[in-house]
């Protein structure tokens, strides 16, 4: 069986605003200045906590634990903004459709969220009952620790070359390494392009519509 696993922020969805918003809100709570945006976006995929230690350049005495507490409090508040979105990618509604109408691949989700976050998003736009799998920072060690891949593998049945990691980061390409998955490296998230083949990714995708025809190059040309 083929397993298509999915990364969440940066991948599934846009989720850039809000992460940054409830950062700026995380540094304010500790008396801290806040990193430049594009810093606080480049630890996007790793848990809570490692993010904040990465931050801090793993200084023992940064406050990573709290700044996290703070993130949680500040990202829940933000969710029940009115205004509060995490819009789908462009295409990535109608890739997720066409792979739910197939015999032959199961659906997947490894993500640095929590799991009451990707239940947000499964709920918002409607996709709850898709995945078979959803390994979070929850349940597993951070990405680029490879367990939540080889337990989404466990679970479904799924060898590692027929199990496919889409992804927006380094983390995201380097945890499916590690695990012996293909890693397809999607361009619209939050690590650039260099950093993603750099880090192993087997195939760049620049737009949805190119997802699956590049999914089933790589299925049918098996290691």
């Amino acid at each position: 069986m083929k397993l298509a696993l999915f990364d969440c922020d940066g991948t599934l969805v846009d989720s850039q605003h809000v992460i940054v918003s409830a950062m700026l809100r995380a540094f304010a709570g500790v008396g801290l200045p806040a990193p430049p945006r594009q810093t606080l976006l480049s630890v996007v995929g790793l848990s809570l906590v490692e993010a904040m230690r990465r931050l801090g350049d793993d200084a023992p005495e940064f406050p990573a634990e709290e700044l996290a507490e703070h993130y949680r409090n500040a990202f829940h508040a933000l969710r029940a903004e009115p205004d509060f979105s995490e819009p789908l990618f462009p295409g990535i509604g109608d890739v997720l459709a066409r792979l739910t109408g197939r015999d032959d691949v199961i659906l997947g989700i490894a993500t640095g969220k929590s799991q009451r976050g990707v239940a947000s998003v499964l709920r918002h736009h409607g996709l709850e009952g898709r995945f078979a799998t959803i390994q979070t920072a929850d349940d597993a060690p951070s990405k680029p620790h490879p367990a939540m891949v080889l337990r989404a593998m466990e679970e479904v049945g799924a060898e590692p070359e027929q199990t496919i990691l889409i992804g927006d980061t380094s983390f995201d390409m380097t945890m499916a390494r590690a695990a012996g998955a293909r890693a397809v490296g999607v361009t619209w998230g939050y690590h650039p392009r260099a950093l993603l083949q750099q880090s192993g990714a087997e195939r760049l995708v620049d737009d949805a519509t190119a997802l699956l025809p590049v999914m089933d190059e790589l299925w049918e040309r098996l290691p």
